[in-house]
């Protein structure tokens, strides 16, 4: 019997390369993490992803990762909480069997000059943006086989910091850098890649185009623009794919020209 694909399958396949596949998104409902969760839903992975407080956005993205074709679930999960951020992984893994892709995308951030921010500011700003995505990787990586993906998005100011105010923020990124750098070496043995993209301004609800300090940040752009989420989540489906093979260990500027 001829077993070969039938030409359709194989065009389906292609446009989906990630059918079979769970990703996991933090801060998966809005910005950056929305639409990472439906890029990666249209190449055929199921997603589950995290939100702090608005179950309403959360909702809407996992029906439209359904009516996408994917599988979908939100799980709610404050990333201040230790206990939360781990029963996420646990949570997703329940639910679809098995973990492929982990994103580590939810964030915050705090401006202000050195000797005014306050320790709560300091702890929250840590705990978010380190300490979370510590702790989900940490986590993940007894779920993920070999061919695992793990992804952080940080932020280009971990390598140029243009603006006055911005130590506590660059601290908590360029950490995420160094992280992604030491994990890479840790798990490229078991086939796992390990990488950080590092946007420039992106067009979102914490950052709008149309924002105070928008035209000034665009200004340190080469290509003189805010980027779009759209933008930034292909660089990730390019990672969690197999054009990401044979990267790891690597900082991914995705900014427009910001560190040129």
């Amino acid at each position: 019997m001829n077993t070969d694909r039938t030409p359709a399958t194989s065009v389906v396949e292609a446009a989906r390369p990630l059918r079979g596949k769970v990703a996991l998104v933090t801060g998966g409902s809005r910005g950056i993490g929305a639409a990472t969760a439906l890029r990666l839903a249209e190449e055929g992975a199921d997603v589950a992803l995290t939100y702090a407080t608005n179950a309403a956005k959360a909702a809407d993205i996992v029906a439209r990762v359904k009516a996408l074709g994917s599988r979908a679930l939100a799980l709610r999960a404050e990333s201040t909480d230790a206990a939360a951020v781990r029963a996420a992984v646990e949570d997703a893994v329940a639910e679809f069997g098995r973990l492929d892709i982990l994103v580590n995308n939810a964030g915050t951030g705090a401006v202000g000059p050195v000797e005014s921010v306050p320790l709560e500011d300091l702890d929250r700003v840590l705990s978010v943006n380190v300490r979370a995505p510590y702790l989900t990787t940490q986590a993940a990586v007894p779920h993920l086989a070999e061919g695992g993906r793990v992804i952080s998005v940080g932020s280009c100011v971990a390598e140029r910091v243009a603006f006055p105010g911005m130590s506590l923020y660059a601290t908590s990124k360029a950490a995420v850098t160094g992280m992604t750098k030491a994990l890479a070496r840790e798990l490229g043995p078991r086939g796992i890649t390990v990488n950080v993209i590092t946007p420039g301004p992106v067009d979102t609800d914490m950052n709008p185009a149309d924002g105070e300090g928008a035209e000034t940040q665009a200004g340190f752009t080469a290509l003189g623009r805010y980027g779009t989420a759209d933008e930034i989540a292909a660089t990730v489906a390019h990672l969690a794919g197999d054009g990401g093979r044979y990267i790891t260990g690597a900082s991914l500027a995705v900014d427009g020209g910001f560190a040129a």
